[in-house]
């Protein structure tokens, strides 16, 4: 059903359905863009799974091996269908991979695989939206879920000189294992959550010497205290005062997380969720205190610049390591689909998210490019509700 649909958008002259004959066209076939098809479609919406891949959850099977949630299995499910206990609590890659794959067909969900959309533009008509798509596919849907993820496209600074290294250079993007690593010089660019667990397994995979270069301090919180995740105290405090949670925070890591300053890791001088609201998730501890703490993992400054075989950092040290994995991120990757609408802000993120749309733009969705501290998939969970049913009181009222 789901492929007739898809090519029968590609072929000659035909009706063009009404609104009411429309689906809701869901880009992308991770989480996000699998809840909402869910919730829609619990509502009675027919939504149709658009996914440039040729399986869903394409991009967490390309996530390094050692990968667990951060965030506890009971609060990462999505609606409609539990985790597996036997997943533990704290689920890994291949589990994820499974799951997403399991929800897709325990639901039913509509899903066309191996097309890409590159434009969405107000349909013709003026009612409802058009997608451009791969094959020279047009597509009209009702309204638009986009949920392309967080982690989209890559991002590398443009250090000076980088052309000329002659060393290996790889974004954590492409990083899988620390096996090719065994006995080797690498330095990690990025102490975010990414950089900091590759760094970990790096040192446990065999790797002669590990740095992780740093350019701002992050925060770190053990992801369980005495059986409390981490989590739970995200999703209890993300109401209060910034200012609150940050005084809280901040006994709470004194408490439970030891003082690093002697090994190039003091305590950050901004609140935790002070960063948070900036966009800053802190790391939780997957090994990372103790590597630093015992010296497997030396911290040292931000990258300034490369050189043919050397690496210039911003306090005037030069180092000369064999590999560079660059935990630098990534861009959302929205611009050439979107960015004509007016709806993306100055960093290319959605001016708006979950059940709420554009004022320009009525039926265009947007979820999962936020970062909340409460956890990724369960903030993707209570979006695909809101948004399903903000979708579905738009059909009923015929807007």
């Amino acid at each position: 059903m789901a492929d007739s649909t898809a090519s029968s958008a590609s072929s000659g002259p035909r009706a063009v359905p009404s609104q009411e004959d429309r689906p809701v066209y869901v880009i992308g076939g991770g989480p996000g863009g699998l809840a909402a098809a869910q919730a829609l479609r619990a509502q009675g919406v027919r939504a149709v799974v658009l996914e440039r891949s040729d399986r869903v959850g394409s991009s967490w099977r390309g996530h390094y091996d050692r990968l667990h949630l951060h965030t506890t299995r009971r609060l990462s499910a999505l609606p409609g269908l539990a985790m597996p206990r036997s997943f533990g609590r704290w689920v890994a890659r291949d589990d994820v991979v499974r799951y997403l794959e399991k929800y897709a067909e325990y639901h039913e969900l509509e899903i066309v695989t191996g097309v890409e959309v590159s434009r969405v533009e107000p349909a013709p008509d003026g009612a409802g939206w058009l997608l451009r798509a791969s094959g020279g596919r047009e597509l009209t849907g009702r309204a638009v879920v986009v949920a392309t993820g967080f982690n989209h496209t890559p991002y590398v600074p443009e250090w000076p000189g980088r052309a000329d290294w002659t060393g290996e250079f790889l974004h954590a993007g492409s990083y899988r294992s620390a096996k090719p690593y065994a006995g080797r010089d690498v330095l990690v660019v990025g102490a975010g959550n990414t950089g900091a667990e590759i760094a970990v397994d790096l040192v446990e995979g065999g790797a002669r010497r590990v740095r992780l270069a740093v350019r701002t301090v992050p925060h770190i919180v053990r992801r369980s205290t005495a059986g409390w995740a981490a989590q739970y105290s995200a999703v209890l405090v993300r109401r209060l005062p910034v200012r609150l949670v940050d005084r809280m925070s901040e006994v709470m890591c004194r408490i439970s997380v030891p003082d690093l300053s002697s090994r190039g890791l003091p305590r950050p001088d901004t609140g935790l969720y002070s960063r948070v609201k900036q966009g800053a998730i802190p790391v939780q501890d997957v090994g990372i205190i103790d590597a630093v703490r015992t010296g497997k993992v030396e911290i040292v400054a931000a990258v300034e610049s490369f050189d043919a075989d050397g690496v210039l950092l911003t306090d005037g040290t030069r180092i000369e390591p064999d590999t560079v994995i660059a935990a630098t991120g990534y861009a959302r990757g929205l611009q050439p689909l979107l960015g004509h609408l007016g709806v993306l802000d100055g960093r290319g993120r959605p001016v708006v998210s979950g059940a709420r749309t554009p004022q320009t733009a009525p039926g265009l969705y947007f979820t999962g490019y936020t970062n909340p501290i409460s956890g990724m998939l369960r903030e993707l969970a209570r979006d695909a509700e809101r948004i399903a049913r903000a979708v579905a009181r738009g059909v009923r009222t015929g807007k």
